[in-house]
């Protein structure tokens, strides 16, 4: 079981709710959501009762039909699952909760009864068909579970040094050093590759095989694509799912629809989109039209890029028509030889940093006068009452015209100019050249 920062704001809601809320927990599959609210349960309450609706009889799915008699609601659960409630000392788990819509819209009653404390979890929460039919409560309050970050994936290797190091240098602006940025560098590639699903770093701490990381990472992507086919048999959000990572790599400023799907354009596919994103398998980085604060106002929701939410998953994405010894990425990588065209590989785990620290994603391109080619932020980043332009880089740093121009054309509205790199710390100028690790910290 491994440590996770979701714990502090399970605890968070359970002092200041106090019961006037339902804790609902979402994110994609196999991110870990069952087993920490598993470990909350056991470890804050005299007692609790997990419903999985997964393997939940229909006659406990039928009791949320009738809400008229909560006493016999909770006999029935006391029961089946031979556990003694105690009033405001045990908590009852809603486990993957889209199965059993009732259940959740049951939340208002139970909370206004107050007697314990409820945690829901699910997958897919916000897809049509879960909703269908049902009054969403408003005694929900929301979380969303991301996949392990980097200084999670460290402790559970049982290392609780690196990152507090590396967060002290950042915040004082030196460098790691020669030896201590190689190292840390090399930790944190390790990392993209493994990704942060749980099942995925358990089988690497177990076995210290790369092949065997990747066909549990295999098996979730096949998980993913079911679930795809169950929301859209058209097969249009597996469609655009696939290919994520050819999107990227083509290197244009907007994911491009009609490449993916014949004679569709972004406006055909919201709604697959919307579900896509409902998921949690996938970030979405919208185009900000005017790179101001208030980024929200300003997004385009026809232009956007799209990556996956784990970046282990990524990499196994890109070449899962291949077999792991026919993917010398992983070779690639560990040894720092990324060719120049798999750069989208740290673009991606930036993605996944930034969403996973409370940041939207947002990139902003405009013309460059002397070319063709327009100039393109990777991300932006709201930072107080302004807004910090970054740029990824995967190989040299001499040169950085996109974020240079943008700094010129909007100086205005900057907080700090921000290079994500493959190289210690460094200033330029007034641009922040910084190890693509030290994205946690922004």
């Amino acid at each position: 079981m491994f440590q996770r920062k979701i714990y502090d704001r399970l605890l968070k809601w359970k002092k200041t709710s106090n019961g006037k809320t339902a804790l609902l927990i979402e994110g994609p599959r196999r991110v870990g959501k069952s087993t920490i609210v598993a470990e909350f349960a056991e470890n804050e309450y005299e007692s609790f009762i997990i419903v999985d609706f997964y393997t939940a009889s229909p006659e406990i799915k039928a009791l949320f039909d009738d809400l008229s008699d909560l006493n016999y609601i909770f006999l029935q659960l006391q029961l089946t699952y031979q556990v003694s409630l105690h009033e405001r000392k045990s908590c009852i788990v809603f486990d993957e909760v889209q199965l059993c819509p009732k259940a959740r819209q049951a939340i208002k009653a139970l909370v206004k009864d107050g007697r314990y404390d409820y945690i829901e979890t699910g997958s897919l929460i916000s897809i049509r068909k879960n909703v269908k039919d049902i009054l969403i409560p408003s005694e929900e309050k929301k979380i969303h579970m991301y996949p392990m970050d980097y200084e999670e994936f460290r402790w559970a290797l049982g290392d609780y040094v690196s990152v507090p190091m590396q967060k002290q240098l950042y915040e004082s602006g030196k460098p790691l050093g020669q030896a201590a940025f190689r190292k840390c560098f090399r930790d944190f590639r390790l990392y993209m590759l493994v990704g942060g699903m749980p099942q995925a770093v358990e089988t690497y701490i177990a076995t210290n095989d790369l092949s065997q990381v990747d066909d549990v990472k295999r098996d979730i992507l096949t998980l993913y694509e079911d679930d795809f086919r169950k929301i859209d048999p058209t097969g249009k959000i597996s469609a655009i799912f696939d290919a994520i990572p050819a999107q990227l790599m083509g290197n244009a400023s907007r994911y491009q629809v009609s490449g993916v799907l014949t004679d569709s354009r972004a406006g055909d596919i919201l709604e697959q989109l919307s579900e896509l994103s409902d998921s949690g398998t996938v970030l979405v980085s919208y185009h900000a039209n005017d790179p101001a604060p208030g980024l929200a106002q300003n997004k385009d929701l026809s232009r956007f890029k799209l990556f996956t939410a784990d970046t282990g998953l990524f990499v196994t994405l890109a070449f899962k028509d291949k077999s792991f010894t026919e993917n010398d990425i992983y070779t690639r990588l560990l040894n720092d030889k990324l060719p120049a065209n798999l750069g989208y590989i740290y673009e991606n785990v930036v993605a996944q940093t930034l969403a996973a620290n409370g940041h939207e994603l947002y990139y902003h391109t405009f013309p460059n006068r002397k070319t063709r080619h327009n100039f393109e932020v990777d991300f932006l980043i709201a930072e107080k009452n302004k807004i910090s332009p970054i740029e990824v880089k995967s190989s040299g740093y001499k040169s950085h015209p996109s974020i240079d121009a943008f700094s010129e054309k909007f100086s205005s509205e900057i907080m700090r100019e921000i290079l994500l790199y493959t190289k210690d710390y460094k200033k330029d100028g007034v641009l922040e050249c910084m190890p693509v690790m030290w994205a946690q910290f922004l």
